[in-house]
């Protein structure tokens, strides 16, 4: 046995203002298969979350409904306890960063950092709604680009050219609050002053703390300059008040990580443990947050800055998932697969889908996809065909001419030895969060032991009275296999585990356990452990989240990098445009970006090597684009991004979806075979 570890565990904080959906139940689902492996292990292993729910849009729906936003927060967090416990997610607290636990610790947060002089207060200008009589966050301005001049734009940035500016130059800005036209007006804030940790941070993002992309991808954060954060945002807001800033509260980003703290000591006071010694620091526990690659910058550099400046110990490792796919494609209303845990639970069973989950989670950034017919095929041919057909083509044998009762010795002791020498592989596996190996070595064994029984023919032997002896061995070595394997997926298949624990005699499986077999033991008689899912029920479940949408009619689509053309163009405007054809040499996600790709393409000799911000990101992968010829816009005068600086652009094709989500319909211009990087398009 391994020595005893204490870790404390978290995953990110889902956001009061609507319902889970499946992309949320995947890091969950990640995060529950890792704590309890730890704790199958014998390790002293505490899931902590909360409900995130302070902010602007909290408040304004709650006044859209007509309640308190406390209500508001009330009524969403039982529906996100109702969801997740139906998914198995076993929280050890569940709680709400809206508690006097998170009011406590972010008070001694800000205290501490605002001690250590890593607190800045500045003016800054602001969108403000004269109606609302509020500042307005970035996000609820609309209005047009004043680069591309799309219209319905937000305050901060462009989904459709992808540039980034002020709320002030946006054109006709409204409100989104009150629909008037907003004015500026000056506002002190409070920044962290995150710069100031910039040693410490190069250090432990490369600690091991990280996975090495992730490491990689923070050095371009480092190069670009680690820039000061806002904590604080003007009343009227739904959040904690600033001590020493009447009319300021904490913003979101800063109380709402502090809530893993705080769900923490409320599980600590409620049981009487000690909270400090699990978050001072060198303390010998250990320390791990599960989160999207969405929110990457925050968790790997202001969060742990600020738990530094704070005094609290860092985290030991922050592990970061890929997003979810459906069938291939970013999740849709129109398609009926933007789907909701609650619409899932309501159709299918969530099990299932845990398993499912975990056989497609690798431990890297990868995009995990559910295709759904993939999903139907895997359950039924690995969960009813292979694991559970174990136990059912044996438990009849044992009822019918042993009363249920094993026999005293194995007739192969040599091939449980083999199920027991991959154990330590597959903890491996699950420790690395590598789960897709671990259930590919797990099936490789349910595998091998459906051919031990194909192989011995337990239904032949029945047949002649003489052999009863060899019936029992065979049988009782199959469900002595069977209960190796449940042991080994009791992190994927919680409640399969449970029943199967009460067929073996009513015993709960762990580790240790397994390393002996189960021998003149009777078991109990066996029901159904798991059954096969009906493709009719994903049909369901698709024409139900269809339902619930209403499409509207479809749109043209402004052109992407100019007003719509209203006139002629001459022989001479043409002249201007240089395009050239270009190698996409590599791709990759734009962090806080929706729908960019960042492009490093080959625009020939006379160009050399370019970097493109493309609004393409719903349409394509990143590796799908590597090696591939496009035409690219290479006289562009460049322009200067929240992300970074783009040298050109890339000409693609395509229209909206009808209810005007931004779906599969781009396509990258590409030449004919044969052509070569820096060719002149003429």
């Amino acid at each position: 046995m391994t020595a005893k570890r204490r870790i404390l565990v978290t995953s990110a904080l889902p956001y009061a203002n609507g319902p889970l959906h499946l992309g949320h139940m995947v890091e969950t689902i990640q995060t529950d298969i890792w704590v309890r492996f730890q704790k199958l292990r014998g390790h002293e292993c505490m899931y902590v979350c909360a409900d995130d729910t302070h902010g602007t849009p909290i408040m304004l729906r709650a006044q859209s409904e007509g309640i308190t936003p406390e209500e508001l927060i009330t009524r969403v967090g039982l529906e996100h306890k109702a969801d997740l416990d139906a998914f198995n997610i076993g929280f050890d607290n569940y709680h709400s960063t809206h508690s006097e636990e998170n009011r406590e610790l972010t008070y001694r947060t800000y205290e501490a950092l605002e001690r250590g002089g890593h607190i800045e207060r500045r003016m800054v200008r602001q969108a403000y709604d004269e109606k609302a009589q509020m500042f307005l966050p970035d996000r609820f301005v609309k209005g047009t680009c004043p680069r591309c001049n799309a219209a319905n734009q937000y305050g901060d940035s462009c989904e459709s050219c992808g540039a980034t500016y002020s709320t002030s130059e946006l054109i006709n800005p409204i409100s989104a609050v009150s629909g008037t036209t907003p004015v500026e007006r000056e506002s002190e804030h409070l920044f962290f002053k995150l710069a100031d940790f910039e040693t410490m941070l190069r250090e432990w993002t490369r600690s091991g703390t990280l996975q090495q992309a992730v490491a990689n991808k923070l050095e371009e954060w480092f190069s670009a300059g680690l820039k000061d954060w806002d904590i604080s945002r003007d009343a009227p807001y739904f959040g904690f008040e600033i001590p020493d800033a009447p009319g300021k509260y904490f913003y979101v980003w800063l109380d709402a990580p502090v809530g893993y703290m705080a769900s923490f000591l409320n599980l600590c006071r409620n049981n009487g443990w000690g909270f400090e010694s699990w978050w001072k620091p060198g303390s010998p526990t250990e320390l791990y947050h599960f989160i999207g690659k969405d929110i990457l910058y925050f968790h790997a550099l202001f969060w742990p800055a600020v738990l530094q400046g704070a005094g609290f110990r860092t985290p030991d490792g922050v592990f970061v998932h890929g997003f979810l796919t459906i069938n291939g494609e970013k999740m849709s209303k129109s398609r009926g697969t933007f789907i909701t845990a609650s619409s899932w639970r309501e159709h299918l069973p969530t099990e299932p889908l845990r398993y499912f989950f975990a056989s497609r989670l690798g431990s890297g950034l990868d995009d995990l996809d559910l295709g759904l017919d993939d999903f139907v095929n895997k359950v039924n041919s690995d969960i009813v065909g292979k694991l559970v057909n174990i136990a059912s083509r044996c438990s009849g044998f044992l009822a019918r001419s042993f009363d249920n009762r094993l026999a005293i010795k194995l007739p192969e002791p040599d091939l449980y030895e083999e199920f027991l020498h991959k154990l330590p592989m597959i903890a491996e596996a699950y420790e690395s969060r590598d789960y897709a190996a671990a259930i590919r070595e797990i099936m490789a064994l349910a595998d091998r032991a459906n051919l031990y029984i194909d192989q011995q023919k337990p239904w032949l032997l029945a047949k002649n009275p003489e052999r009863a002896t060899e019936v029992h061995g065979v049988c009782t070595q199959a469900i002595n296999l069977f209960r190796v394997l449940v042991m080994l997926l009791k992190p994927v298949l919680p409640a399969l585990t449970t029943k199967a624990e009460e067929f073996l005699g009513g015993h709960e499986l762990s580790w240790e356990d397994v390393q002996r077999p189960l021998l003149g033991s009777k078991v109990n008689a066996y029901e159904a452990l798991a059954t096969r899912i009906d493709a009719s029920a994903i049909t369901a479940l698709i024409s139900a989240n269809q339902a619930a949408t209403s499409p509207q009619p479809t749109q043209p689509k402004a052109a992407t990098h100019s007003s719509p053309v209203t006139g002629e163009a001459s022989i001479d405007d043409f002249a201007k445009l240089d395009l050239r054809i270009a190698k996409i040499l590599n791709a990759e996600f734009v962090e806080g970006a929706d729908k960019l790709l960042k492009l490093t393409v080959d625009v020939g000799s006379e160009f050399g090597t370019r970097t493109i911000f493309a609004g393409i990101r719903s349409a394509y992968a990143p590796e799908d684009l590597i090696g591939r010829m496009t035409l690219v816009f290479a006289n562009l005068k460049p322009r200067k991004m929240r992300f970074g600086v783009s040298e050109g652009m890339v000409l693609a094709a395509g229209s909206d979806s009808p209810n005007g989500e931004s779906e599969k319909q781009i396509f990258i211009l590409s030449p004919d075979s044969g052509a070569m990087p820096g060719m002149k398009v003429k």
